[in-house]
C-alpha cells in the first residue's frame, strides 16, 4: 500500500491539514490520570487504545519554546482521529513523555 507523505512548516499549517482530512479531535494529555483526553467526547482513554498514524516535529530556530511534535492519533476501537501536540527539548514534560511513548506505533 502506498502511503502519501504530507510535509508542513508551521505547526498550525499541520493542525489544518490534519483537521482537513479527519483528524478533528483535540486531544489532551493528562499524566496524572495516565490518560489521553478527548474533552469535546468526554472520554479519557488509555495510550495502548491508540496509535500514531503520522508524526511532525517542529524545531524552533530561535526560541527553543517552539519545538513542538504533532502526533496525528487514531483509535480504531472507538472510532476517533485527532492530533495530539507536545513540547520537546527544554519544555518537555517526562510524565507526558512517558505516555506518548507508550502509544502504538503505525507509521
Amino acid at each position: 500500500m502506498l502511503v502519501e507523505r504530507h510535509y508542513y512548516d508551521t505547526v498550525s499549517q499541520a493542525m489544518n491539514g490534519l483537521a482537513a482530512r479527519g483528524y478533528t479531535t483535540d486531544f489532551k494529555l493528562e499524566p496524572e490520570k495516565d490518560k489521553i483526553v478527548a474533552p469535546q467526547r468526554s472520554l479519557e482513554l488509555s495510550p495502548e487504545d491508540f496509535e500514531i498514524d503520522e508524526i511532525y516535529r517542529f524545531e524552533g530556530i530561535t526560541d527553543p519554546g517552539d519545538e513542538m511534535i504533532v502526533y496525528a492519533i487514531s483509535s480504531h476501537n472507538h472510532k476517533i482521529k485527532g492530533v495530539l501536540v507536545n513540547a520537546f527539548g527544554t519544555y518537555s514534560d517526562s510524565n507526558t513523555y512517558d505516555i506518548v511513548k507508550r502509544l502504538h506505533k503505525h507509521l
